[in-house]
């Protein structure tokens, strides 16, 4: 029975006090809003920066470490005169031993979702007088489009195309464009040594990054060896991609000693990228911090004045048998109110925001807002909502309580 009343007292205060209650509710609606909106944002953000990433980089890079020349001498000799000279880097081969051994050891590892034998070709493109820079992706095209998606970028063509034509070329849109190639063109290659190849035109691929697709293109990984003059066992790199690419930093020794050369995860390759997306986390997650605790202070206050006006009504209701415990839940429960209708209408406008939002269209390799509904963030926004509120309600509930009726009688 006395459950049904503390409710309905709580309602009653409530209901008494329409505009205050309407100010606190809204005040939670606004903190959810930000909160929902901003981190739905930076998810967004940083999901899209990844992609764009790993449309061209590998989760970790296997691959042989350039040496630098070493002093002849290994303890310095005071009887002799020693000659310092400028460390060099020495000019040895990049190719790594037994490729093909090492990639099978890597995808028999669990964790490893995808992984192919890569080959960077630095070349010309030419047609006729024109001529233009860039860079060829050498490898088997069935392990690059499950590293790297290429099928969906396609424009014209297929990826798969690559696999029956010796001599194919997968050309980025910016190079067809500038050289004004069409499909099933020919197209001479030249590379840094000076090796040149006449290639046929298989596919052309777009990305949402124009400058990659200005030089960027894949060949079969033969060709890439023949364009620097080396047989069929010589291979630079070895592409990994895992399950977690978070995780690159625990499972980089075990490649590490799989290989028996040095790994580079792309965490360690992008550090400006990494630094700028925690300081975007911190930074957004920092202002919804401070609105829901704005908002807060406002449920903590309606209550306080509250309370100190319904002493008597307090007093009155622990002479007549309420506990300090009933006094506690009545208190809450007009928090747990007001952050419940707080919390709802800031979940559901920050969805329509959301939405909105990622509809709107700001061109360049970006596209639409990186932003989009993200259920987690909902159900974290609402997890949060109702927690703050009620503790934010708990605080002057607990000074209620401790009212000594005799007291305020006596006043």
């Amino acid at each position: 029975m006395i459950k049904g009343v503390n409710t309905e007292i709580a309602l009653t205060h409530i209901l008494s006090r329409k505009k205050q209650t309407l100010v606190a509710s809204l005040g939670v609606t606004v903190g959810i809003t930000a909160f929902v909106f901003l981190n739905s944002l930076i998810l967004g953000f940083n999901r899209f920066f990844d992609d764009q990433i790993f449309r061209s980089m590998p989760h970790m890079r296997v691959y042989k470490d350039d040496e630098i020349s070493k002093s002849l001498l290994s303890k310095k000799d005071t009887s002799a005169l020693n000659v310092v000279v400028n460390p060099k880097m020495l000019n040895k081969t990049k190719n790594l031993l037994n490729p093909q051994q090492i990639l099978n050891e890597i995808k028999k590892q669990p964790e490893v979702v995808t992984a192919a034998q890569w080959v960077t070709v630095n070349l010309f493109y030419t047609s006729g007088k024109s001529q233009m820079n860039g860079v060829a992706s050498g490898a088997n095209i069935k392990e690059a489009d499950a590293m790297f998606d290429i099928a969906t970028t396609m424009v014209e063509g297929k990826a798969g195309n690559l696999e029956s034509v010796s001599n194919g070329i997968l050309i980025g849109v910016g190079i067809a464009e500038k050289l004004n190639i069409r499909l099933n063109d020919n197209l001479t290659v030249i590379s840094s040594l000076g090796a040149s190849k006449v290639m046929k035109v298989v596919g052309i691929f777009s990305t949402s990054n124009s400058i990659s697709d200005k030089i960027k293109s894949y060949m079969n990984l033969s060709s890439a060896q023949q364009l620097l003059r080396e047989g069929p066992n010589y291979v630079t790199d070895i592409y990994i991609n895992i399950k977690e690419p978070d995780k690159v930093v625990e499972y980089k020794p075990l490649f590490e000693k799989i290989s028996g050369y040095r790994v580079e995860e792309w965490k360690e390759a992008n550090e400006t990228f990494v630094a700028a997306a925690k300081t975007r986390s911190v930074m957004m997650r920092s202002i919804s911090g401070a609105i829901l605790l704005v908002a807060a202070f406002g449920i903590y206050n309606i209550l306080n004045m509250t309370i100190m006006q319904k002493l008597n009504d307090i007093a009155i209701l622990k002479a007549t048998g309420f506990s300090g415990k009933d006094v506690v839940k009545i208190f809450v429960s007009e928090a747990v109110i007001m952050g419940f209708f707080g919390t709802c209408g800031g979940l559901g406008l920050a969805t329509i925001l959301v939405n909105l939002v990622s509809h709107v269209y700001v061109g360049g390799d970006i596209g639409f807002f990186p932003i989009r509904f993200e259920p987690s963030i909902i159900a974290i926004g609402g997890f949060i909502g109702m927690f703050v509120t009620t503790a934010a309600g708990f605080i002057p509930a607990r000074n209620a309580a401790k009212v000594d009726p005799v007291e305020i009688f006596r006043k």
